[in-house]
């Protein structure tokens, strides 16, 4: 007996290891915003953060876009970054909630709101600009998921997003259905993969995913995309940001938006079932 406990005990860390490590190397990292000390939890390029604690998803509270009159960036918070191990799948989670006076921009862009950028970037780059920028926002009303690789004009097999309209491209996937119609929190979910690419034979498939739920329902699935080309077949996801930003002109009155319980993994992990409600 003094030897079958010890070995017992040891087959059940086992097991219990075994069992946890799938969903610990699935999460890249949580955010529950129930404080504001985001630079000691990997977040980085952000100067202040406003905490709200009336009504949070969940929790102890969520953080605070609120934008002025006339203004482009929100003055309760700024934006922040935060990298992750590299993959190349990348899943985001998050809980949204718009004001009761919410405005959309009158066009058929903005706001922009979170992104992830890729291992051909370094860390400070700006989303505008680059090889590789997804989008994961709403633009009016719908849940929009896109990339956009301007960057990449001068790259030997050049652009993949589409040829650049007033230095910009890009490739849009929208919801059929106008999503958000209220001031309740709403989950948001987006998975993307890498589409395939051979470097021998110089090609790319267009295999790559782009898929979005609101609310746990399935909104935009599309599994014949294209995100890189061969020139950058090393390419991996490895930073997020939560940038809220309306362009110049385009914010229709003073107005807030508040973001709770964001995760980032390279799998699903389904909505939230829980809440202080």
């Amino acid at each position: 007996m003094k030897i079958l406990i010890p070995l017992f005990l040891m087959a059940l860390a086992l097991l219990s290891a075994t069992h946890a490590a799938p969903q610990s190397s699935v999460i890249h990292f949580i955010e529950r915003f129930d404080d504001a000390d985001l630079l000691k939890r990997g977040w980085y390029d952000g100067t202040k953060f406003a905490i709200s604690r009336e009504s949070p998803r969940l929790g102890a509270g969520c953080i605070e876009y609120r934008w002025e009159e006339g203004g482009q960036v929100p003055v309760s918070s700024t934006g922040i970054r935060h990298l992750f191990k590299p993959s190349e799948e990348i899943y985001l989670r998050f809980y949204i909630r718009l004001s009761a006076n919410w405005g959309w921009s009158g066009q058929n862009y903005h706001p922009h709101l979170t992104h992830f950028m890729t291992t051909e970037n370094e860390k400070y780059r700006g989303p505008a600009s680059s090889h590789l920028t997804l989008y994961i926002e709403p633009v009016n009303g719908k849940l929009r998921l896109a990339a956009q690789d301007i960057q990449n004009e001068s790259a030997p097999h050049g652009l993949t997003q589409g040829p650049l309209r007033g230095g910009y491209n890009a490739q849009m996937y929208d919801s059929r259905e106008v999503l958000f119609k209220d001031d309740k929190w709403h989950c948001v979910e987006a998975y993307f993969k890498l589409n395939s690419v051979d470097v021998k034979n110089g090609s790319w498939k267009a295999d790559g995913i782009a898929r979005g739920w609101f609310d746990g329902k399935k909104v935009i699935d599309r599994a014949d995309i294209v995100l890189r080309s061969v020139d950058f077949p090393n390419m991996k996801f490895n930073q997020f940001l939560l940038t809220p930003y309306f362009g110049e002109g385009l914010l229709p009155h003073a107005q807030t938006l508040w973001i709770d319980e964001l995760a980032v993994a390279t799998k699903r992990l389904k909505p939230i079932t829980s809440s202080n409600k």
